[in-house]
């Protein structure tokens, strides 16, 4: 057991490994202003689409926004990780926030003011300087937990669990808050949220992680250093298998309103796409708390593995039958494996990471994901208007498939005899 385990009190640690976590001090503390800032990321997009649609008269309108955003995260959310790597959590995630809160509430003013469609691109963009908060409390957990490889798998499992909550809630948060209030309440509401979360989190300062100095900027050999992490030896398959992985949930989220809509049950979607988040959040509970066996590539490809096979029941269920019941039971058990395939995947991106890069690592994999949803929900609607809402279900199968085969690309590109695998040391930091 590592020296991490605050070894100087007298009492028997909890057996609970969850529960071993939160006895560490300080760290309920970060976890709840990290929760609090994390809820509003699946109420932005919802809340935008509402407000701006329902304004304009126009979803292509709302859904050109959104996808301005992501792609605008996409190229400056790496930028930002690294400055927290470099700089420090606090000093860089406030400022970084307050940038993104005065974004939304400009796309606020100038949907509400009917200010000309160019501002509305401009004032989303301004919401990429949003800090991945739930990257930022993984360092903190790797940072605490160092050495201790089942805690940080736990921890990895708690935080993934917490992702597929959050964007569990906070969609059918905004809806009612848009939908009993006013059209910009879920954005109002958000940005509290996620200034109130972050400066909680920010204010933890024990737990944070030190800066890290970078060094010299030099193509290494293939483990990190100041190099480029896509030159990292197996991160560039590994971040190809996230965007499949983001592929099934933005293809299974919009066939799904999709199929919903068809058989006249639309806002039935929100509720059947919440067992499917509700199935993978209790997978990843279940995940962390069994102690993981085998080498992590090979626990990668079998997690992968059965997400391609479970994701092809929500395709026969409605193939089959037709019925929305049976659908939810298919996503409900479906969404048991993309938990665990994602805290494996993460944990993976945690070993190949140069030390002190971590934040950077973690938003490239989420930017990773990000890039999926947006090309996956294209590819959902494309199906849907070509092929039909039942069959539109082959496309998450058809990512999942993907996700597997980048899965062993990865394992393969790291397997090279003689050949240490690039991760970040640990043996040095055991206690």
């Amino acid at each position: 057991m590592s020296s991490d385990t605050r070894a100087g009190s007298s009492r028997r640690p909890p057996r609970n490994p969850y529960a071993r976590l939160f006895a560490i001090p300080g760290a309920a503390a970060f976890t709840v202003g990290n929760l609090v800032a994390r809820l509003p990321m699946g109420m932005f997009g919802v809340s935008a689409v509402i407000m701006i649609s329902g304004a304009r008269g126009s979803y292509a309108l709302a859904g050109a926004v959104t996808a301005t955003g992501l792609a605008a995260t996409a190229v400056v959310a790496p930028w930002t990780a690294r400055l927290v790597d470099r700089h420090g959590q606090a000093r860089v995630a406030v400022p970084a926030t307050l940038v993104a809160a005065l974004g939304s509430l400009a796309l606020l003013l100038c949907v509400r003011l009917g200010a000309p469609d160019w501002t509305l691109f401009a004032a989303y963009a301004a919401t990429a300087t949003t800090p991945n908060t739930g990257g930022m409390s993984r360092a903190r957990w790797a940072h605490l937990l160092r050495g201790d490889e089942r805690a940080v798998h736990t921890a990895n499992s708690f935080e993934q669990a917490a992702d597929e909550l959050c964007f569990m809630l906070g969609p059918v948060l905004a809806a009612f808050l848009c939908g009993t209030f006013f059209p910009q309440a879920g954005t109002l509401v958000g940005v509290v949220l996620l200034v109130t979360g972050v400066l909680l989190f920010a204010a933890q300062r024990g737990t944070e992680p030190p800066p890290q100095k970078r060094a010299g900027h030099r193509a290494d050999d293939g483990r990190g250093g100041g190099a480029s992490l896509l030159r990292v030896r197996g991160v560039t398959p590994l971040l190809a298998a996230f965007l499949a992985t983001g592929a099934v949930f933005g293809s299974l989220e919009v066939v799904t309103i999709a199929y919903a809509d068809d058989r006249g049950h639309k806002a039935a979607a929100g509720v059947i796409l919440a067992l499917q988040a509700a199935g993978s959040c209790a997978a990843g509970l279940v995940h962390g708390a069994v102690r993981p066996r085998g080498p992590l590539d090979r626990r990668y490809l079998l997690c992968a593995a059965a997400m391609a096979a479970l994701m092809t029941l929500p395709l026969l269920a409605v193939v089959a039958t037709g019925s929305l019941v049976a659908l939810s039971g298919a996503l409900l058990v479906a969404g048991m494996a993309t938990a665990p395939t994602m805290i494996t995947g993460m944990t993976l991106v945690q070993h190949r990471t140069p030390e002190g890069r971590l934040n950077e690592g973690m938003t490239l994999a989420v930017t990773g994901i990000l890039g999926g949803i947006a090309c996956g929900a294209a590819g959902g609607g494309w199906a849907v208007e070509r092929l039909g809402t039942a069959w539109g279900y082959g496309v998450p199968v058809a990512a999942a498939c993907g996700a597997l085969l980048l899965s062993t690309a990865q394992a393969c590109a790291t397997s090279t005899p003689g050949r240490r695998r690039p991760s970040r040391p640990r043996a040095s930091h055991a206690g």
